[in-house]
């Protein structure tokens, strides 16, 4: 008894016809019966009563396709865990907008990584690496979220924010002159509304609330128009380009930055997601341990400021 031949029968009992069955399989007829004959002389039953107009299980044949289906299941699931333990099966990657510059050249030698399609905010993409959804992603997490999810976190990049304002100054500015923005759209925002608050509560930061999702685009800079203080710019806005109107400034007293986390499961084992992992790890601390820099209480990397 072979597995072709059980995947044969399957296609058989779920066609009930030997045409459509052969013509799903890609074999000829006749090969197909003769296979059907040869597993049925295998098992030592007749799997199906068959004539000129019809066929139909017999109910030894009904009996055993629940065991037929169930062995190739097995199987399959057996190939599948030997392709992810052989580090052949691509490596899911979720991202929000930043990645490492040079990820593919870091990656190429260890693992197929595969991008997702889906951009998704932080909290989604770390929800989706605990749940299976992926196997890592590049977002920002808090410890408390590593330890509800049960994940793992090792940092990877960092971004010094900056704060547009109207005008010609283009001097820094102390965080506790600046503004910054809340989101009522807690689906697409948590992440960033969460550190915007504690931003704002513990830089003296004036947090402005806001309905139309401007943390980005053409609507920040409109918010930026009517705000009084320089805004603070989120990731997400980091590399838009400004209107001629509009200027940079340097946040200072302290330094404000956002880091970014590749996350993973906490007891992952597959060798291509660990290559991975490795590959990525970062030897610097991007600033985010100089003297005069800013971190939330809960983000995981501040613990290891020097």
């Amino acid at each position: 008894m072979e597995l072709r031949q059980l995947r044969y029968f399957v296609a058989v009992a779920e066609e009930l016809n030997f045409g459509r069955a052969a013509g799903r399989l890609l074999i000829a007829g006749p090969s197909l019966s003769q296979q059907i004959k040869a597993l049925e002389r295998d098992l030592g039953v007749r799997l199906f009563d068959r004539d000129r107009r019809s066929v139909s299980l017999t109910p030894a044949g009904a009996t055993l396709l629940a065991d037929a289906r169930a062995l190739l299941e097995r199987a399959d699931e057996l190939r599948h865990r030997a392709r992810r333990l052989s580090g052949s099966e691509p490596v899911r990657l979720g991202y929000v907008n930043w990645l490492p510059p040079d990820l593919g050249a870091r990656t190429a030698a260890v693992a197929q990584v595969h991008l997702d399609a889906w951009v998704a905010p932080s909290h989604t993409q770390a929800a989706r690496v605990a749940d299976g959804g992926l196997d890592l992603a590049v977002c920002w997490v808090r410890a408390a979220d590593l330890a509800e999810r049960g994940l793992r976190a090792q940092l990877i990049g960092a971004d010094r924010l900056y704060a547009v304002a109207t005008g010609h100054d283009t001097g820094d500015v102390s965080a506790r002159e600046t503004a910054i923005l809340l989101d009522d759209d807690v689906t697409s925002w948590s992440s960033w509304n969460v550190y915007a608050e504690e931003l704002a509560a513990r830089t003296g930061a004036r947090a402005v609330r806001i309905s139309d999702g401007g943390i980005t685009g053409p609507a920040f800079f409109d918010h930026v128009r009517r705000c009084r203080r320089p805004v603070i710019n989120s990731p997400k806005g980091q590399a838009a380009p400004l209107p001629p109107d509009l200027v940079r400034r340097r946040i200072v007293a302290p330094e404000v930055y956002w880091t970014w986390s590749l996350v993973w499961r906490r007891g992952e084992d597959r060798t291509s997601v660990l290559d991975v992992v490795e590959a990525l790890r970062a030897d610097g601390h991007f600033g985010i341990h100089d003297p005069g820099s800013w971190l939330p209480e809960d983000d995981p990397h501040r613990r290891r400021r020097l």
